[in-house]
């Protein structure tokens, strides 16, 4: 075997991208100035990976897990579950789990935004937390916390729950929120709890001061909240079981996190990461450095600022992302240069244009001191085609990077 290193795993959520009007026909990454993503292109490997497979436009939750070796086919918990395990609520078996939008409507419930704007402050997600965290309807009780901007986790908490039942949340705005229904006999009572608590929160949220302050500024009102991926806990093989491995995760979504712990990563928290484009990315790597020196095998560092200028289709602010991303992860190889094997890659495309995930292969990046380089000079999709690495699936990932970090043991004699 190798000498170990310590694997990096950097994803930039939605980074894969296709040529913009906007920025002279090249996608962000082409025009981002990245000067340690290019070098480390000279001096590494390049692919494209398809995360699930050819033509399949990945889920964040699922693309995920298909990251971190995972099939949903036979590992997947529901969305909600994994939210919520990002989150410090209490979630238990038989407990369901939510990810939840707080979301603007009008007086009969019809949706206006899905998200309110996007834009809820730390402590305006406090004050409309209180609204709704610790209800009890029909026996149930609820647990709801704000995570960052629009979102949130929700727990329903009680005897008699299933989480197979339909969304409220109807995908688009100009209609009504969504009456949940039963999918199997055992759920009629969930569903009939998950509709009153729709009602009860924007009967709560409408008249708070914090949206008749955020009404005055022009801002749009989070009246509602919007409830999806009903989920249960489950447990399955830790990668410290599978692979032997001690793993972190350094993110600053719950989705992440949740994702990231329910394979049995242990959060490291970051100070100032928010999972925006106001992120500590300084922070974010001198924790990275920080866990190699604790003696971590696998370390999973998840930036959120790259997807979230992609469905607002803000070319300028995925660039800036790219950018800014691009300086931390030369903090970090600068730091541990012969001590680590990295991946720099994406979960899914987002593409400015669509301004939500689509089908296209991402690009992926692998470094390490000794790897024998390939002839590309620089990152981008275009250029990560040319790559040694070629195409693969997202299951290949771990291992390929497990391998060249001395992780994994000989095969046959």
């Amino acid at each position: 075997m190798d000498q170990k290193r310590t694997a990096i795993l950097v994803v930039l959520d939605g980074l894969g991208d296709r040529p913009v009007i906007e920025l002279g026909g090249l996608t962000p990454l082409q025009a981002a100035k990245t000067p340690n993503l290019d070098q480390l292109a000279a001096e590494g490997q390049t692919g494209l990976m398809y995360v699930i497979s050819p033509g399949v436009t990945p889920g964040s939750d699922v693309a995920h897990l298909f990251l971190f070796g995972y099939d949903p086919l036979t590992h997947y918990p529901g969305r909600g579950a994994l939210e919520v395990l990002g989150t410090e609520l209490p979630f238990k078996p038989g407990d369901i789990g939510f990810r939840a939008n707080f979301a603007t409507v009008d007086s009969d419930l019809t949706v206006t935004d899905r998200r309110a704007g996007r834009n809820i402050t730390p402590e305006e997600g406090r004050i409309l937390q209180k609204a709704i965290d610790g209800l009890v309807i029909d026996g149930i009780k609820v647990h709801f916390t704000h995570t960052v901007q629009h979102r949130g986790a929700l727990v329903l908490e009680g005897n008699g729950l299933s989480d197979k039942i339909t969304s409220v949340d109807p995908r688009e705005t100009g209609l009504k929120i969504l009456e949940s229904k039963p999918l199997e006999p055992k759920a009629k009572k969930t569903a009939k709890v998950v509709n009153k608590l729709v009602q009860i929160a924007h009967e709560r949220l409408r008249d708070l001061e914090v949206n008749k302050k955020r009404e005055k500024k022009g801002l749009l009102p989070a009246n509602a909240l919007l409830l999806r991926g009903p989920g249960q806990l489950d447990v399955v093989k830790t990668l410290k079981d599978l692979w032997g491995v001690k793993s972190a995760v350094i993110a600053g979504g719950a989705l992440y996190i949740g994702t990231a712990k329910y394979v049995g990563m242990e959060h490291v928290p970051v100070e100032g990461q928010t999972g925006t484009i106001d992120t500590n990315f300084d922070n974010i790597a001198e924790k990275a450095i920080e866990c190699v020196d604790s003696g971590y095998d696998f370390i999973f560092v998840h930036i959120k600022a790259t997807d979230n200028a992609s469905h607002d289709q803000d070319a300028k602010k995925k660039v800036l992302a790219i950018e800014r991303s691009d300086a931390m992860i030369g903090k970090i190889v600068d730091a541990l240069h012969e001590r680590v094997v990295l991946i720099v890659t994406a979960d899914h495309s987002t593409p400015i244009a669509v301004g939500e995930h689509t089908c296209d292969p991402v690009p992926v990046l692998l470094w390490s001191s000794f790897i024998r380089a390939d002839s590309v000079q620089a990152f981008s999709e275009l250029d990560a085609a040319k790559g040694a690495l070629h195409n693969f699936r997202g299951l290949s990932l771990l291992p390929l990077m497990f391998g060249y970090a001395g992780l994994l043991e000989k095969v046959g004699a």
